[in-house]
C-alpha cells in the first residue's frame, strides 16, 4: 500500500479532459455550501495539484475482496472530477443532479463514474460535517460496496489495474 504523499505527487495522468480551473479557497467554500458537506482535506490536497482529470495508470484501480459488475477483484478509477463549472466537463458540483438522475442515496459527493457505476464520498454514516467513507455504487445491480473508511485510506489503496484482473464489465454480470 502506497503512502498518501507518494500517490498525491503522481496521482494525475496526462491530458486535459476533465480538468477544471486551478482550485481556490473561494471555490472550495462555494462547493461546500452548494453540496451541503465539508469536503475531506485529503481530497482537497489532491485537487490543489490538479483540479480533476485523468488518473495516472499506476493509480487507476481500487482492489476489492468481492467481485463487482466491473471485475472479479477491483473497481476502476480512470478519472476523478474536480470542482468547477467548465463547459462540457463533469464536476463534483454536478452531484445533486446526478444523484437524482441515477436514484442514489443521500448525502453523497460523486468522485468518478459513468452513471451505471460511481465512486462517491459517503456521508450517510458520519453526517455532512464528518469524515466520509468512500463507497462504490452500481446503479444497474442496485448494490454498493464500501471501499475505504475515508478518502486518505482510499488513495492509499489505489493500484494499477494491469496488476489486477481483466478490466471491463465482469463476465458474470449483465452486459451494459
Amino acid at each position: 500500500m502506497a503512502r498518501f504523499d507518494e500517490v498525491k505527487a503522481t496521482f494525475w495522468g496526462k491530458g486535459f479532459y476533465g480538468v477544471q480551473p486551478p482550485l481556490t479557497d473561494a471555490a472550495v467554500e462555494e462547493a461546500e455550501v452548494q453540496l451541503g458537506v465539508r469536503l475531506p482535506s485529503s481530497l482537497l490536497e489532491i485537487l490543489r495539484f490538479q483540479n480533476g482529470g485523468q488518473v495516472a495508470a499506476q493509480w487507476n484501480a481500487v482492489p476489492t475482496k468481492v467481485p463487482t459488475s466491473w471485475s472479479k477483484d477491483h473497481v476502476p478509477l480512470e478519472e476523478m472530477m474536480g470542482i468547477g463549472q467548465r463547459e462540457n466537463q463533469s464536476s463534483l458540483l454536478d452531484t445533486p443532479y446526478l444523484m437524482e438522475e441515477w436514484e442514489l442515496p443521500s448525502p453523497l459527493v460523486l468522485l468518478s463514474g459513468d452513471g451505471h457505476c460511481w465512486i462517491a464520498l459517503d456521508y450517510r454514516g458520519c453526517g455532512r460535517r464528518g469524515e466520509p467513507s468512500v463507497t462504490w455504487f452500481d446503479t444497474d445491480e442496485n448494490t454498493e460496496l464500501p471501499l475505504a473508511a475515508d478518502f486518505k485510506e482510499f488513495v492509499e489503496r489505489l493500484t494499477c489495474a494491469e496488476n489486477l484482473g481483466a478490466d471491463g464489465p465482469n463476465e458474470s454480470s449483465a452486459t451494459r
